[in-house]
């Protein structure tokens, strides 16, 4: 009998589902009519009505997937505030509904994002919320596999810098390096091809990033047309990084304390360089953090912003024990 009971539910469950689907789909088409038409607000305020409506009844995958589909709809007909307005809703859905992070909502976030205006103040808006939802309220930086999709479409526009941003936050060391060498050859002097990958390869050690901070190194100086086969390489700097990311497996400060010494020429070149050589020496060989940081004031805020939550990541670093690192 239990079993009997329980299997009805289920499909009565399955039904309500279908019509709940079949409901949407009817409302979907009728307003893709008006939107069609041209009655771009009307059609606008009904997708909020509908989107409140389905939120008060608890239906957010409902509201999320209709919002969506809307947004995607009003991006294609060039209505880019509607569009943005949805979206907002799309992230208001998942953050009431307490849905868990998958693959496929971050898809559709990144999509969202590549379709809206790269000089809309909405956009700014839209990446911060999205990346805060991503998170899972952990207090870290953003979902790797957000800020890697957000990274491929920045690198498409060549807005170059905030790809590289995002590109650190992810684990995808190889895209990175492959967008440092367009980078490099779009926009660097020829001199300046071993600091393109010196300044990534340190921050993403910083952020405690070792995989990548190889992958990245190997990858970029392969595939530079203007570095030589290496290792060893013309350049002393990219030597430097070599050195240091076999120092870094050893963990031994004295060879790390020795490698900074001998290329103090070569550091002298960004003087964050060694900042961040400060940081790596507290989190891979045992070096005690500076009392106070050797910047102060505004840009020493600036750079206890950008490093702050990603230090929360393991609870003995939790203490605020570090000199901040500038990361964008």
């Amino acid at each position: 009998m239990a079993a009997a009971a329980a299997a009805m539910a289920e499909q009565e469950g399955a039904r309500n589902g279908a019509r709940n689907r079949g409901g949407v789909q009817r409302v979907e088409g009728k307003l893709r009519a008006s939107v069609e038409k041209g009655d771009y607000y009307e059609a606008h305020q009904m997708y909020r009505t509908l989107f409140f409506r389905y939120m008060s009844q608890s239906k957010h995958a409902e509201a999320r997937e209709l919002m969506y589909s809307g947004a995607l709809l009003f991006f294609s007909h060039g209505q880019q505030n509607s569009a943005a307005d949805l979206s907002m809703l799309v992230l208001e859905s998942l953050e009431k509904a307490e849905v868990d992070v998958a693959d496929e909502l971050l898809e559709n976030l990144a999509k969202v994002f590549s379709l809206m205006d790269p000089n809309s103040p909405e956009r700014v808006a839209f990446v911060s919320r999205a990346l805060k939802w991503s998170s899972g309220g952990s207090g870290k930086l953003g979902h790797p596999r957000l800020h890697q999709l957000l990274a491929l479409t920045l690198w498409k526009e060549q807005n170059y810098c905030e790809s590289r941003y995002h590109f650190l936050h992810s684990t995808d060391g190889e895209g990175c390096a492959n967008m440092l060498v367009e980078y490099s050859t779009a926009r660097g002097f020829r001199s300046e091809v071993d600091m393109f990958v010196a300044q990534a390869v340190l921050q993403f050690l910083c952020l405690k990033n070792k995989n990548s901070a190889l992958v990245v190194f190997t990858t970029y100086t392969q595939k530079h047309p203007s570095i030589e086969d290496g290792p060893p390489f013309v350049q002393p700097l990219l030597n430097f990084i070599w050195f240091l990311l076999l120092a870094v497996d050893g963990g031994k400060l004295a060879v790390f304390t020795v490698l900074c010494e001998q290329y103090q020429p070569s550091l002298r070149r960004d003087p964050m360089y060694n900042e961040y050589l400060d940081r790596i020496g507290q989190l891979f060989f045992g070096v005690p953090p500076k009392q106070t940081s050797s910047y102060g004031g505004l840009l020493g805020n600036l750079l206890s912003s950008l490093m702050g939550s990603s230090e929360q990541e393991e609870g003995e670093e939790s203490q605020d024990d570090s000199s901040p690192i500038e990361l964008d």
